[in-house]
Order: structure tokens, then sequence, then C-alpha cells
């Protein structure tokens, strides 16, 4: 436990969390980015079909 205790009052734990919490932010920035171009890439061949099975 005083491993632990001494990682993390070191100035490299503090670093190490730092990227983790940007990495975090820039997977969750891809997701949603990758969920919202889904969501409108869907919608347009939906609208296409609409128009195909119209005519």
């Amino acid at each position: 436990m005083s491993s632990v205790r001494r990682f993390l009052m070191e100035e490299d734990a503090a670093t190490a969390v730092e990227y983790a919490v940007m990495v975090a932010m820039i997977l969750l920035t891809c997701i949603v980015a990758i969920a919202s171009f889904g969501n409108q890439t869907n919608t347009m061949y939906q609208n296409i079909e609409t128009e195909l099975n119209a005519h």
C-alpha cells in the first residue's frame, strides 16, 4: 500500500493521470462524432429509400 501512496505522491503519477484524462476525453469525442455521423447517414439513406419507394 505504501508503494501505491508513494506513486500517487510523485509527479509522474499526476502526469499519468493527466494523460489518462486526456485520452478519455479524446475517446469520448470520437465516440460522439461517430455516433452523430452514423445517425446522419442513416437518416440520409432512409430519405433516399422513401423517395425511391414513392416513384
